[in-house]
């Protein structure tokens, strides 16, 4: 399968999933490290259907290569995070569950998951494994975005909540960010569900 197809079979596996609303959301994959080359979601497209224009090649000022398509306005995004983390592919994408838990944690400007079977998704096998998921201000300046998001990488880091814009998760390739997406929008759901049947009190997380 080709990076092309990997990405394309990611896109219709989280579209199915109605996790790409009104067009929203981007996806990306990286081609090479040096000079950086990744695909990147073209923007504005419906991600239900597929098309042969899907995605376009950047590099890593977020310039197309050798095509006239216009890349996701937050292609900087990919290519920053790219630059400083291991990912090899970049899901970002928009749910009611990580915009509800993004506004519940803001003020603590990040959201914690423990004591959970899907915590093992992300590698934490230990007894009293913890997540944390940073969580950063909806800043319209798309470049200061993105050097936010650099800024709170942490080695452990795989995924980030943007303030009512959703969640930026990668993986060391598309398998493996999927994966990731996936069980952080589990743990999403899980705790929202804790708190709507009293299992969780707010004040204690």
């Amino acid at each position: 399968m080709t990076q092309w197809e990997e990405l394309a079979d990611v896109k219709a596996t989280l579209a199915k999933k109605g996790w790409f609303p009104a067009t929203s959301g981007n996806l990306s994959i990286k081609l090479e490290d040096s000079p950086l080359h990744a695909l990147v979601s073209v923007s504005g497209k419906d991600k239900t259907k597929s098309s042969p224009e899907d995605f376009v090649v950047v590099d890593r000022d977020g310039k197309t290569i050798e095509s006239s398509l216009k890349p996701s306005a937050e292609t900087i995004i990919h290519t920053r995070l790219y630059e400083v983390t291991d990912a090899g592919c970049i899901l970002h994408v928009h749910t009611v569950e990580n915009n509800l838990i993004s506004a519940l944690y803001k003020d603590e400007g990040q959201a914690t998951f423990t004591d959970h079977e899907l915590l093992k998704a992300f590698g934490l096998w230990e007894e009293n494994a913890a997540l944390t998921m940073p969580i950063v201000d909806n800043l319209h300046d798309l470049p200061a975005l993105a050097e936010e998001m650099v800024r709170v990488v942490t080695p452990e880091t795989k995924a980030i909540l943007i303030l009512n814009h959703g969640i930026t998760v990668w993986g060391k390739n598309a398998f493996d960010a999927q994966k990731n997406l996936e069980a952080a929008e589990f743990l999403f759901a899980y705790r929202l569900a804790q708190f709507k049947y009293n299992l969780l009190k707010r004040e204690d997380v």
